[in-house]
């Protein structure tokens, strides 16, 4: 058997194969709210034959949505529908899981095949926060410094938001603390000018984070996985870099994070990314080498085969798919196929399956 379609165990879940649908946001809710475009869009990849499937980043707070479509679970009336979803998913023999964010500064945006624009509250936008008041781009309206009392209520938010997730069905969290958003804010310079005890140095930079997993751990079983998405690097000067990461990771480690989803950017507009297949794969494998936990790769990752070769020289242990499963939903199904692979077809679906 191929390394991508051996069971992986993490604390009480076994994952099928290594292949895990990446969060990817769909712009698709109305108040935070889940429906059928998400029950079929996320149930297919699951029909698909992937191990985990991880919903869009899901807004803990109204506030901490990235647009006014994103999912959210800031409230209990959100949990009857994703515990429909969960349900199908568990159905079809994969595992649901459930990436929580707050989008901080980089909230309050339109749809992207609208405007994609900021927008104002009298157009149905909020205001932002970040921990600092400076905005992500020069045109975008400048965020709010959260005040201690605001950091406590992104806490606490954090965790009820888990204890929905649990009652929804979900068996996987995973926080987002990547791609710009606000627990990204806080851990980058670039984004941190504070000084109290949430900026300045490193430790006081990744307090937010840490003190979120602790309020999670409060209503999360601590048999149930939990997962971290980190940007390894702003890709730009004197900002957050691998060697924080590294520091960070190993933090996570002890506070009982079982994976790190390894991706990167999104914090910087000055960002210089190399793009090219597989370019975050070394930073997975830099913080799964220095810190022995498992970790998960993702971006332009394409092809069972390249897929396969970054298990075997044990860059990472998750294979995060995310463009590639929006082109095809049986990924899976076919990676199987192309690793010359059997595995069980949905029943439904035997008479298709090639011989």
């Amino acid at each position: 058997m191929s390394l991508l379609f051996s069971p992986i165990q993490i604390k009480n879940i076994t994952l099928k194969n290594r292949i895990v649908i990446s969060p990817m946001c769909e712009y698709s809710s109305t108040d935070g709210f889940a429906n059928n475009w998400h029950l079929v869009h996320l149930g297919s990849r699951a029909v698909g034959g992937a191990a985990l499937i991880i919903t869009e980043a899901t807004a803990v707070s109204p506030e901490g949505r990235i647009s006014i479509g994103d999912l959210g679970i800031w409230k209990d009336e959100h949990i009857d529908k994703l515990k429909e979803i969960t349900s199908f998913i568990h159905q079809n023999h994969a595992v649901a899981g459930i990436q929580l964010a707050h989008a901080g500064r980089k909230a309050s945006f339109d749809i992207p095949w609208e405007n994609a624009q900021q927008l104002n509250e009298h157009e149905g936008g909020w205001p932002t926060l970040a921990p600092s008041a400076i905005p992500f781009a020069p045109t975008d309206k400048t965020p709010v410094a959260l005040s201690i009392e605001g950091i406590t209520k992104v806490k606490n938010d954090f965790r009820a938001a888990a204890a929905r997730a649990l009652q929804a069905g979900f068996k996987v969290i995973e926080i987002h603390a990547a791609h710009g958003y606000l627990l990204h804010q806080f851990l980058s310079p670039l984004s941190n000018t504070r000084n109290d005890e949430y900026g300045g140095s490193f430790e006081n930079r990744i307090r937010l984070l840490l003190e979120t997993i602790d309020e999670i751990n409060n209503v999360w079983p601590r048999e149930n996985p939990l997962f971290v998405r980190i940007s390894a690097t702003d890709w730009a000067n004197g900002g957050w870099n691998l060697e924080e990461s590294i520091r960070l990771s190993a933090l996570l480690k002890a506070k009982g994070v079982d994976v790190i989803d390894t991706s990167s950017g999104g914090l910087a507009l000055e960002q210089k990314i190399a793009v090219g297949p597989g370019y975050q794969v070394g930073f997975s494998a830099d913080i799964k080498k220095a810190t022995d936990m498992m970790t998960g790769a993702v971006g332009l990752i394409t092809d069972a085969q390249q897929a396969e070769q970054i298990l075997k020289q044990e860059q990472a242990d998750l294979i995060f798919i995310a463009r590639a499963a929006l082109r095809d939903p049986y990924f899976a199904l076919h990676a199987a196929q192309e690793l010359g692979t059997a595995i069980t077809w949905p029943v439904q679906y035997e008479r298709a399956k090639p011989r």
